[in-house]
């Protein structure tokens, strides 16, 4: 089909386009332009009517056989299509700009010829205006040829300009286009008006009313053909245009995979590509900012992009920190091949991020084997606490059931730590520091034998709202690995299974819970000990 449409650009726009120009050359010659005083006028008349009519008899076969030429490598490249070569993008591109010249060559070729005629066998003002009338026509058939045969051949250039940017090549631009409208729709009439004027100076025997007709013949042309033509030009100006505003909306509705056809060599397909350019920096903007976001966390990329210049240090945050690690992850490896044990971390973790992410939190590390979730930094969350201990209470439900090949401790802990970006001017991270962390580390160990295999410190559940606080009961304290001071532990309250328990993990259960609550008394408040110095 594009071959087909190729061929008509050569023979239906270079024959409409030498129709309409012979029609304007008629119409002026004859009832526009008047005549010089002639001794035989109907002699005159005759050889003018035949040198008219025969010439297109010897310059349309070679016009045909001159445009098949110029237009062998367009022909080639829509049917063979691939990536076109010099020849063919230049054949392309300058295809409109070449059909045009020949044309208007043929035209000068055959007002020169007119007009020798006429000076030598009847007289020099004759000549002028036949002369004149040729070269109106010739602007007419120009104007017409390049207009249509640019926008026909748009798919074509399409295939060009996918493969190679515009502006290697020197076209006619948008100013080109709105002088060739401007020539045709008013630099015609108006000089066809300057010589009517000149005729009429020159014999002042001229009669009024053809002086009138004149007029309102070149005034009907500018209004008429100059709207059209005026038309054509602009459209092959905003159709581009176009394109661009509706990829622009598109872009803003969230659709990066947009793009628009790149089909003009001149300033607006300059603007085409751009688009395209433009759009291509934004995927790679959000394909950066998604992997950004996936490594470090949503929460600090929005972070890190918002505030644009990142400097070392932190800022004294209340938080909330999570802490998982799996049970007999080095058994694991020795027992499983590699791929097994990178497919159930990869389940593990999948679990502990859609959990933490479910409570406001994210997740600050993943250390082999463990991760580190934080709740109230670095955006912060009404209820840090709250959404620690629900998160934990669900990521042990949801452990046990979604990868039950694999055995965790959670420990959650609560306190001030320094939230901010850690490391030096080429590498950091955003990370915390402080005594909770260290506490929730030493909480999940100590949980890897607890029958729920969750425990929490006593101070995130006095921060917890109500509503996540009764969940959880309130055991002795004890003092942590690593640590000069105790932490009063909290468990969950058991959950009601519906699968019947054996009696034997039933008791062991509940000496183990024994063992960590310690006898069902009230504690007293204790005064808790100066903090230590945070520790990593």
């Amino acid at each position: 089909m594009l071959e087909l449409r190729v061929r008509w650009v050569l023979l239906v726009v270079v024959g409409v386009a030498n129709l309409g120009g012979a029609l304007v050359v008629l119409l002026f010659a004859i009832f526009v332009v008047p005549d010089p005083p002639l001794a035989d006028v109907e002699r005159v008349r005759l050889v003018n009517t035949v040198a008219f009519f025969s010439y297109p008899l010897v310059a349309g076969p070679f016009a045909l056989l001159a445009g098949l030429y110029l237009w062998r490598p367009v022909v080639r490249l829509v049917r063979e299509g691939g990536v076109p070569d010099g020849a063919q993008r230049r054949a392309v591109l300058l295809g409109p700009l070449r059909l045009t010249l020949l044309v208007g060559a043929l035209w000068v070729v055959g007002a020169v010829g007119w007009a020798v005629l006429d000076v030598t066998l009847f007289s020099a003002r004759l000549a002028v205006k036949t002369g004149l009338t040729c070269l109106l026509g010739a602007m007419t058939t120009c104007t017409i040829v390049y207009l249509l045969s640019e926008r026909l051949l748009r798919p074509a250039a399409a295939l060009v300009l996918a493969s190679e940017q515009p502006g290697r090549i020197r076209l006619p631009g948008v100013t080109t286009r709105v002088m060739l409208a401007w020539a045709l729709g008013t630099a015609i009439p108006v000089l066809g008006l300057i010589c009517v004027a000149i005729a009429a100076l020159a014999a002042p025997d001229i009669d009024t009313t053809q002086l009138a007709i004149t007029i309102l013949g070149l005034g009907g042309a500018a209004l008429s053909v100059g709207m059209y033509v005026t038309y054509i030009a602009t459209q092959a100006i905003a159709d581009p245009i176009k394109s661009v505003r509706l990829g622009m909306a598109r872009v803003e509705r969230g659709d990066l995979g947009t793009g628009v056809p790149v089909y003009d060599a001149s300033e607006v397909g300059q603007l085409q590509v751009g688009f395209n350019h433009m759009v291509a920096g934004l995927r790679e903007h959000e394909r950066l900012r998604d992997l950004f976001g996936r490594h470090v966390g949503e929460e600090v990329a929005g972070l890190a992009l918002e505030r644009g210049d990142i400097e070392l240090g932190g800022e004294t945050r209340e938080v909330a920190v999570l802490f998982v690690d799996l049970t007999g992850s080095t058994r694991l490896a020795e027992t499983h091949p590699p791929g097994e044990v990178v497919e159930l971390l990869n389940m593990f973790f999948g679990v502990v991020v859609d959990v933490v992410a479910a409570h406001g939190g994210w997740i600050n590390k993943f250390e082999g084997d463990a991760a580190l979730a934080i709740f109230g930094a670095p955006t912060e969350i009404e209820d840090a606490a709250g959404g620690a201990l629900g998160a934990a209470r669900e990521l042990a439900v949801r452990l046990r059931t979604e990868v039950p090949q694999l055995d965790a401790g959670i420990g959650v802990s609560a306190g001030p730590v320094v939230a901010g970006y850690i490391g030096a001017e080429q590498r950091f991270e955003y990370t915390v520091i402080g005594d909770p962390v260290n506490e929730a580390a030493r909480l999940s160990d100590l949980a890897k034998v607890a029958p729920g295999r969750v425990l929490a410190s006593g101070t995130v559940h006095e921060l917890a709202h109500r509503d996540e606080a009764v969940e959880w009961d309130v055991g002795k304290p004890v003092t942590l690995r690593g640590r000069r001071r105790q932490t009063r532990l909290v468990v969950p309250r058991p959950v009601v299974i519906a699968e019947p328990v054996p009696e034997a993990a039933v008791s062991a259960a509940r000496r183990l819970r024994r063992r960590i609550r310690g006898p069902r008394r009230a504690f007293p408040k204790q005064a808790e000990p100066a903090p230590e110095t945070p520790q990593s």
